[in-house]
């Protein structure tokens, strides 16, 4: 156990099921809290639960799909009823879109990145917030990613997404100054997970992927590394501190990655490409 420096605390995470999300859970209850992991199917669900109470960790799961309001109402009152209280909520779930320019992608494909990674961080910070506030205290950690800061071209519906909850992250922190809850945007970086590996794209940019091999050997992470980050931000360092916008892949660490390549070679570290999986789609522009 990291300290138990959250101990007694009571976590929530949706997306916890896999991926960054499970490593998160993991990081968390083996810091000493509670943990409910929400997720859409049970199977995972069940699957992640099943592997951290194996590990001792008290775990609950819940199917949830947080586009809907009343779903991400059930998973409060769910972890509410199981361990007493919420006190860290994770909106985690994300969604990314094939890669390929806008009008060329699925309606339903670009729609579905929307609905989880917007109006999913959006339920999720509504129903947390309204409990931590009843408490004046609380941790929300929303998830960022690629594009935050700016627009990035043939992702148009995953970094516009990660645009919105930057801004919403940070207004919501500036309304809520002087509640005692604690408000924070995360970015994790490049984290080598299914998400990053198995991706989609419009038919004809597949090729264009390519480059995503060299870049996630470079400067993408284990799931472990920004789960360090997320139990940072969860933890009493961060109380009072509201407002951070914190991200993993700093230029510092992009540049000593970058520098330091040769010398992993010759320690034999690994230096072995991403195995990218590329599924192809069908575009949305008729003729095309």
């Amino acid at each position: 156990m990291k300290n138990g420096i959250l101990r007694d605390k009571v976590a929530v995470i949706t997306g916890g099921s896999r991926g960054l999300g499970l490593a998160i859970a993991q990081t968390y209850a083996g810091a000493g809290a509670k943990v409910v992991i929400a997720s859409r199917t049970s199977r995972t669900v069940d699957q992640a639960v099943d592997s951290l109470r194996a590990n001792g960790y008290q775990v609950e799961g819940f199917v949830c799909d947080v586009s809907d309001m009343q779903q991400i109402e059930a998973l409060a009152q769910h972890a509410i009823q199981t361990f007493g209280k919420i006190d860290i909520w994770v909106n985690n779930a994300g969604l990314s879109a094939p890669y390929g320019p806008t009008v060329h992608i699925p309606s339903m494909d670009f729609l579905k990145v929307i609905n989880t990674n917007i109006i999913g961080t959006y339920n999720g910070s509504a129903v947390a917030m309204r409990y931590f506030l009843t408490q004046n205290r609380g941790k929300l950690i929303n998830l960022l990613g690629r594009g935050d800061n700016g627009s990035i071209a043939l992702q148009n519906a995953y970094s516009s997404s990660k645009v919105w909850v930057r801004n919403f992250t940070k207004t919501l922190a500036a309304e809520y100054k002087h509640s005692g809850v604690d408000i924070f945007g995360f970015n994790p970086g490049l984290v080598r997970t299914d998400m990053l590996s198995n991706v989609s794209a419009v038919k004809g940019y597949e090729k264009r992927m390519n480059p995503l091999r060299y870049v996630a050997m470079l400067w993408g992470n284990e799931a472990d590394v920004p789960a360090g980050k997320a139990l940072w931000l969860a933890s009493s360092a961060t109380d009072g501190k509201s407002g951070l916008m914190v991200t993993v892949l700093t230029m510092q660490m992009m540049i000593s990655r970058l520098i330091g390549l040769p010398f992993r070679k010759l320690l034999n570290r690994s230096t072995e490409l991403l195995d990218l999986n590329v599924v192809s789609v069908e575009s949305a522009v008729t003729g095309d």
